[in-house]
């Protein structure tokens, strides 16, 4: 009961912002029941005036705080549940808080690497960036090679408990929304909301984002023009990342760059042909690469910081990317629907033929366009909303991608805005379709096939014991029926009708609460 009002109470606060920053102005209250076009219109009476309505969700969800941010960065890569519209102004959201205090820094530092600041840094300066989870630090280390400089990532003080407290508030919302909502069902906002818990979780262990430094560091230590920060492990725990500063310029400072005579529009290419690099070659990529987390070192090489939120895509996953993109590239669009159904995305019991002609309608208006007017991301927006009417579920690994990629075409073309993106992403596409389609590729999966077949094989004697065992238990347990005892029965009734009894006084706390904030703000 007490979690209960808790979490409704939390809700009804966001409920009054949203109300206030105008957010119900752009829902279209058409399709709703009658009481809930009612309660829009009571919630449009405290609406705040002149706030443009396209930036109407994002400066609700700042003033709500770091959560809530999160959660809109979040469903930014979500046009599926909050629509493309949406999508598009939560991108703008910034992630940027004031920095805590110094002395709660040292302090981070100290409890999370279990010695005094002195004997781990011989400088540690000022905060030079803030965000909702962490902020950094620039620092000094001394050691037997001298003094070089870092960078110090540390959590925010208690972060943790605030994000568990709005995150069970998210959690009731949705269990509630889809008890009572089939369309909160399809869309899974209870799946949703745990994606996002473990998102954030991960975030808030500075050791998963230290791994991931490490592995993109191996993936890319081949590679002459890109490079990650190196992760200095002795000063890195939970609470602190110590890394290794860049010495760049940041891609947003427009102004050095050009100071510094950097050939752009090749700086736009190197940003797309790594991105997909990492995408196909690797599996795993930075999928937050907006310009202020990339850096051009003195040799030109692109440098990615910031690795609190990663993709990943199998070899599944992206042997369907490289396909689809050579397809529509050779204007194959039988073969891009054929990858569809393989990977078994699109039901079969639809039409490929009918499939490809939808794919067709993709790719054709692509092909009779200037080079400069084709987007890569676009062109995945929409094949993303035609497999819908085909029935293909949401995938959000590719979603993710997807959105990374309008980000990645963003910076390249404000490089060069005539970059041809099909020109620039073949060599890295075709590259890994020969080395993974081609000859060699075919024989390397068919030995990696045997080598599985036998681990099954092997295990069949286990898993056909393990299958007996399970059916004696079934056979005993329903030999003379399932019976539930009286004292069981009575419990579930009980059970129901508190869980009933709550949710009506859950409804009615929420309703009260907007009215009460209604005639406050009067």
């Amino acid at each position: 009961m007490i979690s209960s009002l808790m979490h409704i109470t939390r809700l009804a606060h966001a409920a009054f912002v949203f109300a206030r920053e105008g957010v119900f102005g752009v829902v279209d209250p058409s399709p709703l029941p009658p009481p809930a076009q009612a309660a829009i219109r009571a919630a449009r009476l405290i609406e705040r005036r002149g706030t443009k309505s396209s930036a109407r969700l994002s400066h609700a969800l700042t003033r709500l705080g770091p959560t809530y941010v999160k959660l809109g960065q979040f469903l930014a890569t979500r046009p599926d549940v909050v629509g493309v519209a949406m999508a598009r102004d939560l991108e703008s959201l910034q992630d940027r808080l004031p920095p805590f205090p110094q002395d709660q820094a040292i302090a981070v530092v100290e409890m999370g690497l279990e010695k005094p600041i002195t004997s781990v840094f011989s400088h540690f300066g000022e905060s030079v960036a803030a965000a909702s989870i962490a902020q950094v630090h620039r620092a000094e280390v001394s050691d037997i090679n001298g003094t070089r400089p870092v960078a110090v990532k540390i959590l925010r003080p208690n972060v943790g408990a605030r994000f568990n407290h709005d995150l069970n508030a998210f959690r009731y919302a949705a269990r509630k929304a889809e008890g009572v909502s089939s369309e909160a069902r399809r869309l899974r906002l209870t799946e949703i909301i745990e994606t996002l818990a473990r998102s954030v979780a991960m975030e808030m262990d500075l050791r998963i984002e230290a791994a991931a430094l490490s592995e993109m560091a191996e993936n890319t230590r081949e590679d002459s023009d890109f490079r990650v920060p190196t992760v200095d492990w002795d000063r890195t725990s939970h609470h602190v990342l110590t890394m290794e500063w860049i010495e760049g310029i940041a891609l947003n400072d427009r102004a050095r760059l050009e100071a510094a005579n950097l050939d752009l529009p090749a700086l736009g290419r190197k940003v797309i042909q790594n991105f997909l690099r990492h995408a196909l070659r690797d599996g795993f990529f930075h999928a937050d690469m907006h310009p202020g987390n990339l850096f051009v070192d003195s040799n030109e090489r692109l440098v990615a910081v910031d690795f609190g939120i990663m993709g990943r895509l199998g070899l599944k996953e992206r042997q369907f990317l490289a396909e689809i993109l050579y397809g529509f590239i050779t204007r194959n669009y039988r073969r891009v629907a054929e990858v569809h159904f393989e990977a078994g995305y699109v039901p079969s019991h639809h039409s490929v033929e009918n499939f490809a002609q939808a794919i067709r309608a993709i790719g054709e208006p692509i092909h009779n366009r200037a080079a400069d007017e084709i987007s890569m991301a676009k062109l995945l927006t929409l094949l993303l909303e035609v497999t819908g009417l085909f029935d293909m579920r949401t995938r959000p690994e590719l979603i993710l991608l997807q959105k990374t990629m309008v980000v990645v075409e963003g910076v390249a073309r404000s490089y060069d805005p005539k970059l041809d993106i099909w020109k620039t992403a073949e060599p890295v596409v075709r590259e890994w379709i020969e080395r993974n389609l081609g000859p060699l590729g075919r024989i390397q999966q068919a030995a990696s096939g045997a080598g599985d077949l036998g681990r099954i094989l092997f295990g069949l004697p286990a898993i056909a014991a393990r299958s007996v065992a399970a059916l004696e238990q079934f056979e005993a347990m329903t030999r003379d029926g399932l019976v539930l005892s009286p004292d069981t029965i009575a419990a579930l009734g009980r059970s129901e009708r508190r869980g009933r009894h709550w949710e009506t006084v859950a409804l009615w706390i929420i309703a009260l609460s907007l009215l009460g904030f209604l005639w406050i703000s009067f």
